[in-house]
């Protein structure tokens, strides 16, 4: 069982008390009015994933119920470390340096999301 340390409850806790709510570090543009159906879908439904080390925000819902942020390996699902939502991103080259993990380092994310191609009736 994984176990996931709660950076406001200080422990380290069973996988089953978290959720996992998606990437981190996603910023709305302003104002949304004036974005298109498209810029908005991608902020709203569009996700990186990629292979590697991500940025992710979790939820500690059978616990404190306080939303944080996590650094994951996605190959080997090791979390690098936790941190408290708003808290500035962790640099990611020391957390390497340090843990002696190979993983190779996840992307920024994007500002601009591409939208998954449109389905073409034949």
């Amino acid at each position: 069982m994984l176990l996931i340390k709660c950076p406001y409850c200080e422990e380290e806790r069973p996988e089953l008390e978290f959720r996992n709510a998606g990437e981190a570090h996603l910023v709305r543009a302003n104002p949304i009015i004036e974005q298109s159906d498209d810029d908005f879908a991608g902020f709203l439904y569009f996700r990186q994933n990629p292979k590697g080390l991500q940025f992710e925000r979790w939820r500690h819902i059978h616990g404190c119920g306080r939303f944080f942020n996590a650094v994951r390996d996605s190959v080997s699902d090791k979390f690098l470390t936790v941190y408290k939502a708003g808290e500035p991103r962790p640099n990611v080259e020391a957390l390497l340096s340090q843990t002696g993990a190979p993983s190779e380092l996840a992307a920024e994310p994007a500002t601009k999301r591409v939208p998954r191609a449109k389905q073409v009736e034949v």
